[in-house]
């Protein structure tokens, strides 16, 4: 099996802006590689104490193999359960709460999981593998309709109603089962490729679906301000403008109508160039970070 090196995202602008005491108690709520969670250890103390939650069990159980450190906690759950998880842990209130959006290298590169559109993987796509829907039910079960709807609205498809039509044209004839027979699908109705791939809005839509990622967002938001205490920092990655637009919403939302919040940076942190030649990943990558009052 290939090793998978996991590079966080903006790291230290993330740890910066998430200023935390010695002391603090703060919530890592998309776990993923750790990495976040690890510069974060760096600045507590011995006293400080990160809970890391993720709601893909597999990467907690990595975690609970690679991080020997008593300050963590572990904690399976998504964004919705976020106080719920944490209260049960006994913490009522936070010094800060971090949220780093998407999905993360490890899952992409396990072809077993099925988020990427070069896998010869049954179409899954779950962050958590106990939801009931795959993206497989998705492309072999919705109308026409429905799925040209999701691409449209979840990947910002130009082409997603000759997409969708040629699902259902390939479905009638067999079972969609695979990650690149979907991909083979969508490079037909662009007859061509360019440097990036022409499935890649169809896979993030299906993948949006089927972990229900921007409802999960907006209950997420509203969960970690309700967990911080006055003077809590919560930031935010987000990777693409559905997420970034609901994070931004929020926090003006929150500012000009509650006043229960205010923005640490009126305009987003991007990663610096030596970043995006590291990591390619984060080129679409924005930081956002807000206190609570």
């Amino acid at each position: 099996m290939t090793t998978v090196v996991h590079i966080p995202v903006l790291s230290q602008e993330l740890v910066d802006l998430l200023n935390p005491v010695p002391d603090g108690v703060y919530l890592d709520a998309t776990f993923g590689g750790g990495g976040h969670t690890r510069e974060l250890l760096r600045r507590l103390g011995p006293d400080g104490i990160v809970v890391v939650m993720d709601r893909d069990r597999e990467a907690l159980e990595r975690a609970a193999l690679g991080m020997d450190d008593p300050r963590v906690r572990y904690v399976h759950g998504s964004f919705s359960e976020m106080a719920e998880k944490v209260r049960a842990l006994g913490f009522e209130e936070l010094d800060g709460v971090i949220m780093d959006l998407g999905i993360s290298m490890m899952q992409m590169k396990d072809e077993s999981r099925g988020f990427s559109f070069r896998s010869t993987a049954p179409l899954d796509m779950r962050m958590d593998r106990s939801l009931p829907l795959t993206a497989a039910d998705i492309v072999n079960g919705w109308s026409e309709r429905e799925i040209a709807r999701i691409l449209k609205e979840f990947g910002e498809e130009k082409k997603a109603l000759q997409i969708a039509r040629e699902i259902v044209k390939q479905r009638k004839r067999e079972r969609i089962e695979t990650c690149v027979q979907l991909s083979a699908i969508v490079e037909r109705v662009y007859r061509r490729r360019g440097r990036i791939h022409p499935a890649t809005k169809t896979f993030q839509a299906l993948r949006i679906a089927v972990n229900d990622e921007l409802t999960q967002l907006s209950e997420g938001l509203s969960n970690a301000v309700s967990i911080l205490k006055k003077g809590g920092r919560l930031c935010v990655i987000t990777y693409h403008s559905l997420e970034d637009r609901i994070v931004k919403r929020f926090i003006l939302a929150s500012e000009r109508q509650e006043g229960s919040l205010v923005r640490l940076n009126k305009k987003p942190i991007t990663p610096l160039w030596d970043e995006q030649r590291r990591n390619p990943s984060s080129r679409s990558a924005k930081l956002r970070g807000v206190e609570k009052l």
